[in-house]
């Protein structure tokens, strides 16, 4: 991944809905223009985060998928 992030969430081994919840809680605890970085192996991640994002104004600065493997930066609104 590029860029600096400012925390990791490994979310690796969880599934619907944990990373979710797991990412807002951090989320919670960071400052606008923040990134948080976070890694998960549900596959439903690739579209629950993305739609999390959506609805609570934050920005995805860069997701990928590696060897069943998803990678979000989101940055804090």
């Amino acid at each position: 991944m590029s860029g600096e992030s400012d925390k990791t969430l490994d979310c690796k081994g969880l599934s619907c809905p944990e990373p979710v919840l797991k990412t807002k809680m951090a989320m919670n605890d960071m400052q606008p223009g923040q990134v948080l970085e976070m890694v998960a192996t549900d596959p439903g991640s690739a579209n629950d985060i993305p739609a999390w994002a959506r609805r609570t104004g934050n920005q995805i600065v860069e997701s990928k998928e590696e060897g069943g493997v998803w990678t979000f930066r989101i940055k804090k609104s």
